[in-house]
């Protein structure tokens, strides 16, 4: 995942947390379930692109092992 990738996928965890807190704080039950559904899906894109850079820095690529 590139840069931009990383920085987009944190930028919607972050979101999503507002929106969490402001439903929760306003008792507005959408919001929380909507923030919370954004915020999770933010850290499954952070977990992914982290997944991803270690197995491409394993010290086997480009080695022709496999």
């Amino acid at each position: 995942m590139s840069l931009f990738g990383k920085a987009k996928a944190k930028a919607e965890e972050l979101l999503g947390h507002a929106e969490e807190v402001y439903g929760q704080s306003h008792g507005d039950a959408a919001a929380t379930l909507d923030g919370e559904a954004r915020r999770l899906e933010g850290e499954a894109e952070e977990e992914q692109a982290e997944r991803t850079a270690r197995r491409d820095d394993d010290g086997l690529a480009g080695s022709g092992v496999r």
